[in-house]
């Protein structure tokens, strides 16, 4: 029995089944096809459920009360659920399911899009003009129904990335799928096989014609995977890193100083590794691999040191990083994000050079919102260099300043009140009192801050401003003395809270 044909109903959602079951309630083949297949039979959970169907899109659109139809390919976006249907989704991701017809092969004149599209009545016609064969499987839940003519299941269970067919013949189709497969083998954690591989290497060069958009969107997945260091290995491997990031391969055998154990290549490979490891979001990860992309054309050999130095490759770098981006077409918000992380990674410093000055310059520059990425960033860019700790001593230090510059010092600005409001309500003219009031105010709100409402603190201010100037600097001095001490709780705390003195 095939080990999909193992699974319950329960794996799939019911809005899905419900699609099926209407095409074939109406007399018309039905089969979930492709990488949710795929997924189901690795026990994985499909992020979408893909419908092929033998009824033509003007069927399909008829058989439901809401679809859109907005493309060349035939597909039909089939609304299952939602506020338009009166009913609630029990997962969003099946809001829409795409149904597509039956498809024949077509030439392919541009390596990407096919020169025309062709209804098949014969599932086996749709799933030979598939890429690779861990996706050609088509399954029918309802009646258990398994279409597998090019042992994808195999190559499932064998973990093995093979192209349907000729593999020459598929990645001249589309060239994307040059990348798909080696996305797919470190998405799956699967090898490819060596047929399919040496194609790969033959056609390296048709990713020339594939717009940047579709080789960025395919290198964003592939980044995002558990195992992108293994992912851009084997795209040098197979050629194809040199029409997707050339600047990447320029660290190849470049020896870095003692600090490092690794070229710059694997460096920033190891890097960005670490920040797949650790799951953090594309920026930083992107961030971690581009790091030292100039260290190349920086380093210069230091006879006085008598070793290597890469003065201001931080700087260069976060320009190439723009650059690179620029190229490949992202988007200006993640592409300025990354290219200043790049610019700025080097703040890292000895612990007695930090200053919370040149901390609060350094937050400044990149923004609170990105402080604790550009950290993310050391730590990985440390682990990069084959360091043991992630957060040794000094960077504990500097993450400990951070935190006490990114909090507001206790101060007068805390108040609900101001010298000129109290000068408003006790119409007293500007002077020591003023100050002296607001700091015995402050000792007041430190020692209850309920009282810090504006009503409060002006019926006190009131009261005070009656009392001598004498009496006024007792308690402001205690109030002064009182918000000193309690920084420096502050600090302290901090300090504990980083293991640091």
């Amino acid at each position: 029995m095939s080990q999909i044909q193992q699974m319950t109903h329960t794996t799939i959602p019911k809005e899905v089944l419900m699609v099926l079951a209407v095409l074939q309630n109406a007399s018309f083949e039905a089969f979930l096809v492709g990488g949710c297949v795929r997924d189901l039979i690795l026990g994985l959970k499909p992020k979408d459920f893909d419908v092929t169907t033998n009824a033509t899109p003007e069927q399909i659109i008829s058989l439901f009360p809401k679809t859109f139809y907005e493309n060349t390919y035939g597909t039909v976006g089939v609304v299952t659920c939602g506020e338009e249907l009166g009913t609630v989704c029990s997962d969003e991701n099946v809001k829409i399911v795409e149904v597509t017809p039956y498809r024949l092969e077509s030439t392919y004149s541009d390596n990407r899009h096919p020169d025309e599209v062709l209804w098949s009545k014969d599932i086996e016609d749709d799933l030979r003009r598939r890429d690779f064969t861990v996706n050609a499987l088509a399954y029918n839940p309802i009646t258990g129904e398994v279409i597998d003519p090019f042992d994808g299941e195999k190559d499932i269970k064998d973990k093995v990335i093979r192209a349907v067919g000729n593999a020459d013949t598929r990645f001249n189709e589309d060239a994307l799928r040059l990348m798909r497969a080696v996305r797919l083998a470190c998405q799956l954690d699967f090898d490819i096989n060596p047929v399919t591989r040496e194609s790969i290497e033959r056609n390296a060069h048709l990713l020339n014609n594939i717009s940047r958009e579709r080789v960025r969107d395919e290198l964003v997945k592939l980044v995002l995977t558990d195992f992108p260091m293994r992912g851009l290995v084997l795209m040098k491997e197979i050629d194809l890193l040199q029409y997707v990031l050339p600047d990447l391969e320029r660290g190849i055998g470049i020896e870095q100083n003692q600090a490092h154990k690794f070229d710059v290549w694997e460096h920033n490979l190891r890097t960005l590794q670490h920040a797949a490891d650790k799951n953090w979001p594309l920026h930083v990860r992107l961030s971690a691999v581009f790091h030292d992309i100039s260290k190349p054309e920086t380093r210069r050999y230091s006879k006085e040191k008598k070793d290597y130095t890469f003065y201001g490759h931080d700087v260069v770098g976060g320009r190439v990083t723009r650059e690179i981006m620029e190229k490949l077409k992202f988007p200006k918000e993640i592409t300025d994000r990354v290219s200043m992380f790049v610019r700025w990674h080097m703040f890292f410093s000895d612990t007695e050079q930090i200053t919370i000055s040149a901390v609060r310059r350094l937050i400044a520059n990149v923004g609170k919102e990105n402080i604790w990425d550009l950290i993310n960033l050391r730590i990985c860019d440390r682990v990069g260099m084959g360091r043991p700790k992630e957060e040794p001593y000094r960077l504990r230090v500097y993450e400990s300043m951070i935190e006490q510059a990114l909090q507001d010092p206790i101060s007068l600005k805390m108040l609900k009140t101001d010298g000129k409001r109290i000068m408003d309500v006790t119409q007293e003219t500007p002077g020591p009192k003023i100050g002296y009031v607001l700091h015995a105010l402050f000792d007041e709100v430190l020692e209850d801050p309920k009282r810090n409402t504006e009503e409060y603190l002006d019926k006190r201010a009131v009261k005070l401003m009656k009392l001598s100037v004498d009496e006024l600097k007792k308690l402001g001095e205690a109030g002064k003395e009182e918000m000193e001490e309690k920084n420096k709780e502050q600090v302290q705390e901090i300090r504990r809270q980083f293991k640091v003195k």
